[in-house]
């Protein structure tokens, strides 16, 4: 797979969210750890306070340590080596389990001399409920006389019942880890589809491309016949033709610059373009367009060249005077203007349209995104012709910005740098 930024801050996503699940199964697991180590304790303490009470009930001196073993997390054997009863051992389990806290269902088991067995004592339960007694869990230790055997049955689930908040975010970051690799999947397959549709497009224009330069050349041949001249409606129909070829081969080159800016192809090659001249180029063609005429005036302060790509650089103001002419109406006026800085060449362009809806302004420059209009429902385009726009300052290093005027009409600003500019 090529290493693109895609890939990269996709990869080290994903390893942040398995480093922060390693984290936290790492703290899952230092926590129960301590959570078995506290009980135990408390485990430990209540059975040394009952061979303590046995032995002050017999008024007998403890003449050892190490009454108890743990033999595992649920079984201890405790070494009394002193007579007991089996309702007393019962009733001071029950009040040293309640000093310490711990509310666990226990069973018990006293080791008998004459039989060398384990007689099971009783079933102590938390909750009152009865549960299956296991006589056969209890087993005999030849090294001890007198002693008695505890076993607590659901002490595993209280470990991991006493940590269930660790637990809930455990989960909760397994489950993000498996959006996150979903989510990932569908961007990757939604990627390709949209790459796939790119070139479905890229070839698809230029194949267009071929057939249509045959149509205009056949068609400014016919027009150029004196059977066609002579004939008024067959002139209209192969104008017809020709116009609308034209508008055609329009947006199949803008379709083409967004695919190029899209890629990364396009390439600037940078010469001192006269600033006045392509403003003034970029007027008639417009003016021939729409067969308007004084519909601009150009207010630029100075002759100034610029560092830039002219191909680029007319197709940007191209397509700003082309829209301010769409969408300003019958009584069109607009005004190009210029204003230095310290820093920059400030270029406005101020028309006197119906302006853009407050709603749509964030997203004007957005690829394919088309301002809806009640008033020209007519009007065609792609929504493309601003976000090459962007594109081509963004390349440049300038800055483009739209903004509606206080009364009526929109002023597009495009801030040149100073060192682009020359005269």
């Amino acid at each position: 797979m090529r290493l693109t930024r895609f890939n990269i801050v996709i990869f080290i996503g994903f390893l942040a969210i398995v480093g922060v699940i390693i984290m936290q199964l790492l703290l899952l697991n230092k926590a129960l750890r301590f959570e078995k180590k506290e009980l135990e304790s408390k485990i430990f303490f209540a059975l040394q306070d009952v061979v303590e009470r046995i032995y002050s009930d017999n008024k007998s001196n403890l003449m050892f340590n190490k009454q108890i073993q743990k033999v595992s997390d649920d079984y201890y054997i405790v070494n009394v080596n002193d007579v007991f009863e089996n309702k007393i051992l019962e009733h001071y389990l029950k009040v040293e389990f309640q000093k310490v806290n711990i509310d666990l269902d226990f069973e018990y088991a006293i080791y008998n001399c004459g039989s060398d067995k384990m007689v099971y004592g009783n079933y102590v339960s938390s909750t009152g409920k009865t549960s299956d007694k296991c006589e056969e869990c209890f087993s005999t230790n030849s090294d001890l006389i007198y002693y008695f055997a505890i076993r607590f049955p659901d002490i595993n689930k209280t470990f991991y019942g006493n940590l269930q908040q660790y637990w809930i975010f455990t989960f909760v970051l397994f489950f993000v880890l498996i959006v996150y690799v979903y989510s990932v999947f569908m961007m990757l397959q939604q990627k390709r589809y949209t790459e796939l549709q790119k070139d479905f497009i890229n070839n698809m224009t230029h194949e267009f491309k071929t057939p249509l330069s045959s149509i205009l050349i056949a068609s400014n041949f016919a027009n150029t016949q004196n059977e066609i001249k002579d004939n008024p409606k067959l002139s209209k129909y192969i104008q017809i033709i020709i116009n609308q070829s034209n508008k055609l081969n329009q947006h199949i080159e803008k379709i083409l610059y967004v695919a190029k800016t899209d890629s990364n192809q396009i390439e600037l090659v940078k010469t001192n373009v006269d600033l006045t001249k392509t403003i003034e180029l970029v007027k008639e063609n417009i003016e021939l367009k729409y067969q308007k005429e004084n519909i601009f005036k150009i207010e630029l302060d100075n002759n100034y060249s610029i560092n830039a790509d002219e191909f680029h650089l007319y197709n940007i103001i191209y397509n700003i005077l082309d829209n301010a002419v769409k969408y300003s109406g019958k009584d069109i006026e607009i005004t190009i203007k210029s204003k230095e800085t310290k820093n920059e060449l400030e270029l406005s362009i101020v028309d006197n349209g119906s302006g853009i809806p407050l709603k749509d302004l964030p997203f004007i420059f957005d690829k394919f995104y088309r301002v809806t209009r009640e008033d020209n429902k007519d009007i065609e385009g792609f929504g493309i012709g601003l976000s090459y726009v962007k594109r081509i300052c963004d390349l440049h290093k300038w800055k483009v910005s739209l903004k509606n005027n206080p009364n009526k009409g929109i002023t597009v600003k495009i801030l040149i740098n100073k060192e682009d500019v020359n005269g």
